[in-house]
Parts: C-alpha cells; sequence; structure tokens
C-alpha cells in the first residue's frame, strides 16, 4: 500500500503525531512525524503504479490536520468531494479515500496520537463490577436511580417497588441499602452510561428480555421526586431508625397545609420539581392532568397548578402554563437554530421554500403535525422519548417542542422536489453523510455546497 512519506521540506517533529490507519489490514500504517509531508501509494488493482495524492500539514493545535489533494483526481474526506489542489481540515477519526472510486482505491482513518503532555494527563479508571450492582436485586443497575443524603444507587423499578411499599407501611422512606431517611431521588445519567459500559464488556451480566420488561413495568421514577422525610407539615422532627436529622422546613408546594382542588398534600406526599421554575408540587399519578413532559419525561408544573386554579404567589414558585402544554397549542414564528443539525445555509433555504409557497411557518406546521397524527410520518429518528405515543394532543414543554418542528421541516424538505428548491439549492449534490455529516458542522464551504438535508448513502452507489 503505502510507502513513508516524502517531506516538503517542514521542520520535523519531535515524535510521531498522527498515522493514517488503512482499512485493509494487510498494508501498513502510515506513520507521520513531519509537520508537512506528502503521501504516495499503490493503487490496488496495479502492482507498480504509484499514486501522489496528498499532502498533510500539521494544526498549531496539535489536534487536527489540513490535507490538501495532489492528485490529479477527486479524494473523499468524511464523504465530501475535495477536487485537485482543494484542502479541509482532518480530525482525529477523519475517514478518507485516495481516490475517487472506493473500489480502487485505498482509505483510511486519520489517527492523531497523544503527545507526551496529553499521555501524562490521562487517567484511566477502574471501577470492580460489584460497586455497580443494586443491593434489592444484586445485578448491574438497570436505568440507575441515586437517593441522597446517602447517595447510595439502585435500579429504577427496584426503587420505585421499594419505594411504593415503604409508604404504605412507614412514615419516613429509608434507604435499602443504609437504613437512613431518603429526602430525595433521582435518575442518574453519568451512572447509566458507566453500567451500560460494563454490559458492553461483559455480556454474561445482561439480564433477560423478561427480567427488564419487569423491572420496566415497575418504574415511576421519571424525573427528580422530593421525598417527604415522615414530619408533620407543622414540622415536628420525624424519628428515624438511625436518628437521621431531618430538615424542619416545611415543603414549598401550595398543598402543604392547603387544600386545592380536593387535595392537600400529607405526610407521605412525595414531590416533583419544576424543570423550568424549580417550584414543588406533589406527585399525582392518579389524575389526567400531566406533570411529566412526554417529549423528556421531565417535570413541569405549568398545567397542573392551572388545572387547581392556583395563581402565582411570592412564597411558592410557579411557572406559566406556557412552559408546557398539548403540541396542538404551540406555536412557532421562527425556525429553531437547532433545525437541520444547526446548519444555518439549510435553514434559510427552508424559509425560503416557505416564502415561495406563500404560507408561513406556523401553516406549514400544522400541516406536519396533521400528517404526524395519521401517521403518515416515519417516526424512527424523531428526538422524543415515547416517540410511537407522540400525537397533537401530546403535552410537551418548549424545548421538546422545539425538537418536533425540527424533525418536522426535515420531512417538510425533503418532500419538495429538487426543481422547487431556490435556485441556489436545486443544482448540489447530496452529502454522502447526509443529515449526520459533521463536517457541516466545521466547514462552512462543505455546509454550502452540500444539501444535508438528506439520508446517509455512504458506501451505496453514487
Amino acid at each position: 500500500m503505502a510507502e513513508v512519506g516524502e517531506s516538503s521540506g517542514a521542520k520535523p517533529s519531535c515524535e510521531i503525531w498522527a498515522k493514517l490507519v488503512p482499512s485493509d489490514s494487510r498494508y501498513p500504517d502510515v506513520e507521520i512525524s513531519l509537520d508537512e509531508i506528502v503521501i504516495c501509494s499503490e493503487i490496488m488493482f496495479s502492482s507498480t503504479d504509484k499514486w501522489k495524492w496528498c499532502k498533510i500539514t500539521r494544526s498549531s493545535d496539535h489536534s487536527s490536520a489540513t490535507i490538501q489533494n495532489k492528485s490529479s483526481n477527486a479524494i473523499f474526506v468524511d464523504g465530501t468531494v475535495i477536487q485537485a489542489e482543494d484542502t479541509v481540515v482532518i480530525r482525529c477519526g477523519s475517514e478518507i479515500t485516495s481516490g475517487p472510486d472506493k473500489e480502487g482505491y485505498l482509505s483510511y482513518r486519520f489517527n492523531v496520537l497523544p503527545g507526551p503532555e496529553t499521555c501524562q494527563k490521562q487517567l484511566k479508571i477502574s471501577m470492580d463490577v460489584e460497586h455497580a450492582k443494586c443491593c434489592i436485586c444484586l445485578n448491574i443497575w438497570h436505568e440507575v436511580v441515586t437517593v441522597s443524603p446517602c447517595f447510595h444507587n439502585f435500579c429504577n423499578g427496584c426503587f420505585s417497588e421499594w419505594l411504593r411499599r415503604s409508604q404504605e407501611k412507614r412514615s419516613s422512606v429509608l434507604c435499602p441499602q443504609c437504613r437512613a431517611v431518603v429526602q430525595f431521588v433521582g435518575r442518574n445519567h453519568f451512572l447509566l452510561n458507566i453500567a451500560e459500559e460494563i454490559l458492553k464488556a461483559d455480556s454474561s451480566l445482561k439480564r433477560s428480555d423478561e427480567e427488564v420488561a419487569i423491572l420496566n413495568s415497575y418504574a415511576t421514577i421519571r424525573s427528580n421526586l422530593v421525598v417527604s422525610s415522615g414530619k408533620s407539615l407543622r414540622g415536628k422532627r420525624a424519628r428515624s431508625e438511625v436518628n437521621e436529622a431531618v430538615d424542619d422546613s416545611p415543603l414549598p408546594c401550595p398543598q402543604c397545609g392547603t387544600e386545592f382542588g380536593g387535595f392537600r398534600c400529607n405526610q407521605n406526599t412525595i414531590h416533583l420539581q419544576c424543570q423550568a421554575c424549580g417550584g414543588m408540587m406533589p406527585s399525582r399519578t392518579n389524575i389526567s392532568v400531566p406533570q411529566h413532559c412526554s417529549g423528556c419525561d421531565k417535570a413541569f408544573c405549568g398545567a397542573y397548578w392551572n388545572a387547581q386554579r392556583v395563581g402565582h404567589s411570592d412564597s411558592h414558585r410557579m411557572c406559566s402554563r406556557e412552559t408546557f402544554k398539548p403540541i396542538s397549542e404551540h406555536t412557532v414564528s421562527r425556525i429553531p437554530t437547532s433545525a437541520h443539525e444547526n446548519n444555518r445555509h439549510e435553514q434559510v433555504i427552508t424559509e425560503k421554500c416557505i416564502a415561495q409557497l406563500g404560507r408561513t411557518l406556523q401553516d406549514v406546521i400544522a400541516e406536519w403535525i396533521a400528517k404526524l397524527n395519521n401517521r403518515e410520518i416515519d417516526r424512527t429518528r424523531m428526538p422524543l422519548n415515547h416517540a410511537e405515543m407522540i400525537t397533537s394532543g401530546t403535552p410537551t414543554c418548549n424545548n421538546c417542542y422545539e425538537k418536533l418542528i425540527s424533525f418536522l421541516l426535515y420531512w417538510f424538505r425533503i418532500s419538495i422536489p429538487k426543481n422547487h428548491l431556490p435556485p441556489e439549492a436545486s443544482n448540489r449534490e447530496n452529502c454522502w453523510y447526509g443529515y449526520a455529516c459533521r463536517t457541516q458542522h466545521h466547514n462552512e464551504e462543505h455546509a454550502r455546497k452540500r444539501n444535508h438535508v438528506c439520508r446517509p448513502t455512504k458506501g451505496s452507489n453514487m
């Protein structure tokens, strides 16, 4: 395959700082120890021909490089066509094909090696698997939750069932591991990632599908819960089995001590903390008023307090109903910045398409929400939880509504024939990586010259 690159006279580095790793393991890596180097490779269908095809120049940040096409043909970098003498920035992990055809030319992955300073800063963390197990079921955490103030961790389903039974029998909820009074419980996304990595490393630790289904059916903790410590509403100190000191301040909820809508919090009432305003509301699973956003599972209090006819006061924080309401009641006046994977060029094209139709953004979104209701849209990539259950009547927070708008605008765009696009967009070729392209985020010219509102087609015949 490749031979050692020829230096173009640049200053050499002190060490090998990068490699080109070929996709074909029969060939050796190309080690790069010069700040600027020209790479020559053999053509796979010839045993004698050499192909001088690129020059790689190290960037000043030492974490990236510039690649220039030195061949007479096009090359591909991260799915983007690079013509002769053109340059593009490459980073660790970039995929490079040394010619215009993947069948006849070698492909590489660009790897930046850590320097001496970086190596000294790297820290490898090991964890005993026994420390990642739930003390209730004795298995690796599944959808891990953390309780406080003791900070012990459990499966969501295991602790949810423990919580339910504790409320039936005790005035206080005690930690299953240390018996401290639990005052707070929430999902722990950091430990969730650790648990997933452990299961990837050792598949024998995975539960059966039946066990997972049972745990999921028990799980009720969707957002942060404030658990009553067993004190009365007047603030009497509760006795716990470990003599834990308990905060005597009342919960900041209007229904702690006052009845609204036929309900008053008692000493066992669990509270939810609103993700918009930080205020509290009782967790009530037996009412029709939504308390959680179906897109992100976070708790929001606007709809609940509106249903209880409780208005804002200085003593209790609560947010407006506008922060959390059914999809059909939201309005939109601008394209979200997250639309089309944050590609501003594609957003402008979409704005022009809507203007050419003589319609408003709200009109277009209303039409595509109707299509969503009629299940005319593939929901595979919908960036919301419970995607299959989403309808126009589903309550969502403002953030999840913007994610839905971005998802619907993708389908709106791909429904428009190319010849109906604005002139600057109608003749663009599709990017191989489509909406998943990473280059569009750091290469302005590539983001503008290629269409990214399309499915990835890398590897298929062009």
